[in-house]
């Protein structure tokens, strides 16, 4: 962490560093640019591995697909060395399952070596005892937003000088290590940003603009962060949050905005819990909106695959990812929260046992604001209502096969094969989405099919439907009259603001006139006029 500027932001102030416990390491740069960085590591690797010295390997890799290469070539090419002595490769990222992660923290037999093969949660999240060789790929996975056209792309980028400096750090926790770097010291010096970008200016920020609001923050584009977002994203925000009507046309907090903040949750997901109430279908999305809030609850183990994807599709609602997900938690609730059920299905308990958490302290702020735990039986079609409700600006129109095109920014979608809605035969018109990720494709996350009807009833401000025999004057003459509507708020609201500054300024005239002169010798009163409580 770069503490100076903190300590700048926060006016000067001073600093205390304690030392950490680190040994020298060696760090050895490539000669030349690599142009395989998982081809350069299993060489690096398999060169240190049949040294004589000791220690343990950790190699830092960008993602999931990389990490289950890499331990395959490393594999392969041990078996082709003759009489090579013995390693232990382990993988580890977040979405494999427990069991497999903690392995890598239990003793290698003795002259057993153990090659760790990681993302970047192995750089600062966990230490790993005697690791004495780090293998750094130069490359990370991050998440990065884009406002336009509210996507999030999850690509391959170079890691920054403070990342490079924190892995080959991890050699040194238990003895002197080296740390191989798989780009050259040229790279380093000029490719390499010195810190990370900041998330704050990379991801979607409207659950952040919708607390400022709730604090009383007015302008936010005047608001002094420690690293600004950059003004799209703001913007974006605030318009994503009028749309849900956490905003009136002013910009101002209105009562559902109120409501909203106080769920720990992104705005859609908030106000689509606000409205099952009143749709009576509260305990259903109450279910769904936890399950949201964490990764992905199905793996696929290597070698598994397609017994996995099986048993995943019995789970699957035709119509929607959403109900699949509910489909799967009142199953796991069925059979009495059971870990070996899930096991059985290929589900992380983990997350379930997270997911059941979540449902219970969404389900006491219900509580605690006197909203209505419903359930609507076996009638789904409310809670597909209830979604679109509040996903319908992430409306998507069917093109092709699978392919779909965003209603609003003509971005090209598609559904995952992993979703319900893919292998259904007959594809829906018109779908929302929990969101877009860009891996290979831009991916629809969690798909939802819904009724074009829907649309316009809940998105009037951007949907409407087209019927023959009705002319385009009505429409018209209701965009006049929502354009009346703003101006006079806005009026009111600029009115409001000048009263403010008027009531500040009488205020300050009044405390200018009332100060009294203290002269020598006079004791002033010491009691305060009123006890200030």
């Amino acid at each position: 962490m770069d503490s100076s500027k903190f300590a700048t932001f926060f006016g000067n102030v001073p600093t205390f560093e304690i030392p950490g416990r680190t040994f020298p390491v060696d760090i050895m740069f490539s000669k030349n640019t690599c142009e395989d960085y998982v081809e350069a590591a299993v060489k690096q690797a398999l060169q240190v591995h049949l040294t004589p010295n000791d220690g343990d390997i950790l190699i830092f890799m960008p993602g999931q697909e990389d990490i289950e290469v890499t331990c395959a070539v490393l594999d392969e090419r041990l078996t082709e060395i003759d009489n090579a002595p013995s390693l232990s490769i382990l993988p580890i990222y977040s979405q494999l399952p427990s069991d497999l992660q903690a392995k890598i923290f239990q003793k290698s037999p003795e002259g057993l070596r153990k090659c760790v093969v990681a993302t970047n949660i192995a750089e600062t999240s966990l230490t790993v005892d005697g690791i004495i060789y780090v293998i750094d790929s130069g490359y990370c996975k991050l998440k990065v937003y884009n406002p336009r056209i509210g996507m999030d792309a999850l690509q391959i980028y170079p890691i920054s000088q403070a990342n490079a400096n924190q892995r080959s750090g991890r050699a040194g926790r238990t003895g002197p290590g080296q740390a191989f770097r798989l780009y050259t010291q040229r790279q380093y010096k000029d490719e390499l940003l010195p810190l990370t970008v900041p998330e704050i200016q990379r991801t979607n920020l409207a659950n952040t603009v919708l607390l400022l609001k709730s604090l009383g923050v007015v302008d936010l584009l005047q608001f002094h962060f420690m690293d600004p977002p950059p003004q799209d994203n703001i913007l974006n925000s605030l318009y994503q949050l009028w749309i849900l009507g956490a905003l009136d046309h002013t910009g101002a907090l209105t009562p559902l905005g109120r409501q909203m903040a106080e769920f720990p949750l992104d705005p859609p997901q908030c106000q689509m819990l606000i409205v099952s109430c009143q749709m009576e279908c509260s305990a259903e999305v109450l279910i769904i909106v936890s399950m949201l809030s964490v990764p992905s609850i199905f793996y696929r183990p290597k070698g598994r695959e397609e017994e996995a994807d099986g048993v995943r599709e019995k789970f699957q609602v035709p119509e929607s990812d959403h109900l699949t997900y509910l489909h799967v938690y009142l199953q796991w609730k069925q059979n009495n929260y059971s870990s070996n059920w899930c096991n059985e299905h290929f589900i992380h308990v983990k997350a379930m046992r997270k997911v059941r958490e979540v449902r219970q302290q969404l389900k006491d702020i219900l509580v605690q604001q006197k909203l209505i735990v419903k359930s609507c039986g076996n009638d789904w079609d409310i809670v597909r209502k209830c979604i679109c409700s509040a996903y319908f600006y992430q409306a998507a129109r069917l093109k092709g096969i699978g392919e779909y095109v965003n209603l609003r920014t003509g971005m090209p979608c598609h559904l995952h094969p992993t979703s319900a809605l893919y292998g259904m035969g007959t594809t829906p018109d018109y779908v929302v989405y929990h969101e877009l990720v860009m891996t290979a494709k831009e991916y629809m996350q969690c798909a939802t099919a819904v009724d074009g009807y829907w649309l316009a009833e809940l998105g009037p401000m951007f949907f409407s439907v087209k019927e023959t025999g009705r002319s385009g004057r009505e429409k018209k003459k209701q965009a006049a009259e929502h354009l009346k509507e703003m101006e006079t708020q806005m009026q009111l609201a600029q009115e409001q603001m000048e009263e403010q500054k008027l009531r500040v300024a009488q205020r300050e005239e009044q405390l200018a006139n009332k100060q009294e002169i203290i002269t020598p010798g006079a004791t002033p009163r010491r009691t305060p006029a009123r006890i200030g409580l």
